[in-house]
């Protein structure tokens, strides 16, 4: 399942993605109204959370523009506010959810959890392109008997390589969608788990691969 955090603090932000991708499930998470509405154009979620208040525009915003681009991905809106005007707004612009601030942990990710259920984008987590199968609740890629593990970064890549097979990524789009807008590493740590994938590909025999468009990116093909 892949989850979208859009939160502006942090702390809160990261904190959530780690427990959540503990549980198995794939985390995007942005710090502003603005960034959430440029990854939720960009890709699929099966859940996203909004907060209310964000730089940009606001979650409402957002919630506004999904409903108006007919998207029916589930919504839970956070806020620090607990007055009944904002549960109402947020709940007649469109979410699913409501919890407000401070919350526990455990009762946030418990709401994930039963929205996702809910969402119609939420099937199966195994995705088939060529002759490969990309496992998402064991992080397993296989070819026929012969299988090999992937770690949190390299399943993320070649799932999203994979629900988009000829499509260019450039290494800034990989950096910031796998890694974040946020993130320490260095760019080069783009190229590297390419390069990691390649290996484990060639290692089980699958006929995808993902080639290097000189000057634009890469691409996964089917040979």
């Amino acid at each position: 399942m892949r989850i979208l955090i859009a939160e502006d603090e942090v702390a809160t932000a990261k904190a959530l993605k780690l427990l959540l991708e503990k549980g198995g499930y794939t985390v995007d998470i942005v710090h502003s109204g603005t960034d959430a509405w440029d990854y939720i154009q960009a890709g699929t979620y099966d859940v996203i959370v909004l907060d209310i208040m964000m730089p940009g525009i606001s979650g409402l915003e957002v919630l506004e523009r999904i409903r108006r681009a007919r998207m029916k991905t589930p919504v839970l809106m956070l806020t620090a506010k607990a007055e009944i005007e904002d549960r109402i707004a947020g709940l007649e612009a469109g979410a699913d959810d409501y919890l407000p601030k401070p919350f526990a942990t455990g009762e946030l990710i418990a709401r994930v959890k039963a929205l996702g259920r809910r969402s119609e984008n939420y099937t199966d987590s195994l995705q088939k392109v060529g002759n490969l199968e990309l496992d998402g609740n064991r992080y397993e890629m296989r070819c026929g008997k012969k299988s090999v593990n992937l770690t949190n970064k390299e399943y993320r890549l070649l799932e999203l390589f994979a629900a988009n097979p000829g499509r260019v990524f450039s290494t800034d789009h990989l950096m910031d969608k796998i890694w974040g807008l946020d993130t320490e590493s260095d760019i080069d740590v783009v190229w590297t788990h390419i390069g990691y994938v390649r290996k484990k590909l060639r290692s089980i025999g699958a006929d995808v691969e993902i080639r290097t468009i000189r000057g634009a990116g890469y691409s996964l093909e089917v040979s």
